[in-house]
């Protein structure tokens, strides 16, 4: 069942992407096929929102790493649980698509009218929020609207049990732990200490690995792609800031915020901003913007992943100093 899905849906996922060039199986480098193939064992198909890091192969082994040992990988929680945190992260920050999918899952997964969210916060559903808080941000500016955006409303309550049934079963797999570490550059016989907004998975080696192997893929790519000056001002925005809810709320406080940087890099100040704090609201000029100075698909993919692993990340930390003081 799992290699026809993964095989009648692997059109599909790239149809799915935008802003970057996709890579098919056929056409990709050997380090892009191994995680696809490893991608389609054990999500069940090739998920878009891993795809669209294939320009990038650092970033698309990242992504999947973070994504497998959180999500997938059993542990003291359920798959069912893992999947409602990835729901609700998703419709915090605005992304259809993630909501669409990761509540089918929940609804696969699980008894109709049962609670799904769960009621005590631990390290494992920490690192799965902090996933998703990278992956919705990626997935708002390089996939199309959701798979069930298109479906016509007298069909749509069929099309959600479908989705259900389907991903119900390929979330009922379990992933064995570690095994996409080797996928991640650097990471053979190398021991990284845990940044301290980290810490929460000091207790799970496999998460701990992937997600400082992957943080040091990303931070990489940011060096390369994002300016000194803008990194800056991100992070000092992260700190204590928020961008606004409505659109030309959100149009003031980021001009505003942008004020002080130079023109050589605002174009690339406005695209790491909204996707640090508002990845719904990217607009299709913003990245045109940056490709006009010269960003490829993997200098692009490595601004906005970048900017969407230091929001992930600070919203970890933030969950780590909630669980903290709960414990």
């Amino acid at each position: 069942m799992s290699f026809t899905v993964a095989g009648l849906t692997r059109r599909a996922t790239f149809a799915h992407l935008r802003h970057v060039t996709p890579v098919p199986p056929e056409a990709a480098p050997v380090r892009v096929r191994q995680v696809y193939e490893q991608v389609e064992r054990d999500f069940g198909l090739l998920a878009p929102p891993i795809a669209l890091h294939a320009a990038a192969p650092g970033l698309l082994a990242a992504a999947w790493c973070i994504l497998r040992e959180t999500l997938l990988v059993s542990g003291t929680t359920s798959r069912r649980e893992r999947e409602a945190v990835a729901a609700a992260v998703s419709a915090a920050n605005t992304c259809p698509y993630c909501v669409d999918v990761h509540q089918a899952a929940v609804r696969g997964l699980g008894r109709r009218g049962a609670s799904p969210l769960p009621t005590v916060l631990s390290p494992e559903l920490i690192g799965v929020a902090v996933d998703f808080h990278y992956l919705n941000r990626m997935v708002n500016v390089f996939l199309r609207d959701s798979p069930l955006a298109a479906v016509p409303a007298p069909l749509l309550g069929g099309a959600r049990s479908v989705a259900a049934r389907l991903m119900g079963r390929l979330a009922g797999r379990e992933a064995v732990a570690g095994q996409s570490l080797p996928m991640l550059p650097g990471t053979a016989g190398t021991v990284r200490r845990l940044p301290d907004d980290l810490r929460w998975a000091a207790g799970l080696p496999h998460v701990a690995a992937a997600m400082t192997g992957a943080a040091a893929v990303i931070e990489d790519a940011g060096q390369r792609s994002v300016p000194p000056a803008v990194r800056l001002l991100v992070r000092e925005c992260l700190v204590d800031d928020e961008a606004p809810d409505d659109l030309a709320g959100v149009a003031d406080w980021l001009d505003s915020r942008l004020a002080g940087l130079s023109s050589a890099d605002r174009a690339t100040g406005r695209l790491a901003m909204l996707v640090a704090f508002a990845s719904y609201r990217v607009p299709d000029s913003a990245v045109a913007a940056v490709r006009a100075e010269g960003h490829d698909d993997a200098a692009l993919l490595g601004l906005a992943a970048w900017a969407a692993l230091t929001a992930a990340r600070r919203h970890g930390d933030a969950l780590a100093t909630a669980y903290e003081t709960a414990g």
